[in-house]
């Protein structure tokens, strides 16, 4: 059995712990016609018929904690957004979607296939921006590009409830995650203001927060959560107030603690870290020195 919170045609199945990674929240939308799941986070593995007998997957975006229960629902459509298609289709798409070396990418191969039940779906369609589902009886749901997550993350609003599933904008204490090939840090930081600005009362997360019914709470939640982006910034300035190469300051770590060895760790603190150099560089915050060592000016 799960944890259910109901808003009108929407039913939220919490995961563990308010579906920290690895787990997440599922949300199961019910129209007269349609019904319709975002996403399936580990917690799908634990829903019984009314998981079962859905007719379509929305997933919000591609990564392999939001496909975990995919494996139980081969009948189902699925649609993603066009710029994650590739990677809900086949392996391989999700390799170019990590965008880590194959000595790691083979690791993460035995793990999402171990903890997260991975099956690619070939069959899977694309949606781009403002896609609307009818889903009967006027429950309608829409699709808002807000990437940097990933290329393709968008927030699914079901407009009847005024609610809104912002998956990975998921407000943690961790902060903003941009960490892969096709994140960025630059459309975080505009995404962080898009979706204060989508028309609703009620939001919706995959992981941490689960559900935020008061509108003040909820801003105050996404300030805190998008200062994290400043804060790495003046975490490394700290670090470059003397010479420090790429390989220096990911020894050094950002967003991880020392100790905390996840395959992928290292490539998402890499790319992570070379986003805000570039950041920073534009800025005319720090040097690049002849010998590639960075420096604050």
């Amino acid at each position: 059995m799960t944890s259910v919170l109901n808003f009108g045609a929407v039913r939220v199945h919490l995961g563990e712990k308010s579906g920290k990674y690895p787990d997440g929240n599922q949300l199961i939308v019910q129209g007269a016609d349609m019904r319709v799941a975002f996403d399936t986070p580990e917690v799908a593995n634990r829903i019984g018929p009314e998981l079962d007998t859905v007719d379509l997957v929305i997933l919000g975006h591609v990564h392999e904690d939001h496909m975990a229960g995919l494996h139980r629902l081969p009948h189902a459509r699925v649609q993603v957004h066009e710029a994650d298609l590739a990677a809900a289709q086949s392996w391989d798409g999700l390799c170019q979607h990590y965008g880590y070396p194959a000595e790691v990418l083979d690791a993460m191969h035995a793990i999402v296939q171990k903890d997260f039940h991975y099956q690619p779906r070939p069959d899977a369609t694309a949606y781009s921006d403002g896609a609307v589902w009818d889903l009967g009886g006027g429950v309608r749901v829409r699709a808002h590009h807000l990437p940097g997550h990933t290329a393709g993350h968008c927030a699914l609003v079901v407009e009847s409830e005024g609610l809104a599933f912002i998956g990975d904008i998921d407000l943690s204490g961790f902060g903003p995650y941009y960490g892969d090939a096709t994140s960025s840090l630059s459309d975080f930081r505009q995404t962080l203001k898009k979706v204060a600005e989508l028309d609703a009362r009620i939001w919706a997360t995959s992981h941490h927060k689960a559900v935020i019914t008061d509108r003040a709470q909820f801003l105050d939640d996404l300030a805190r959560f998008a200062s994290k982006i400043d804060e790495r910034s003046a975490q490394l300035l700290g670090y470059l107030q003397t010479p420090h190469s790429l390989d220096e300051l990911v020894s050094r770590r950002l967003l991880y603690p020392q100790g905390y060895d996840v395959p992928f760790v290292p490539c998402a603190e890499r790319n992570t870290i070379g986003m805000h150099l570039d950041e920073l560089l534009a800025q005319g915050q720090i040097a690049r020195q002849g010998d590639g060592r960075y420096v604050a000016l």
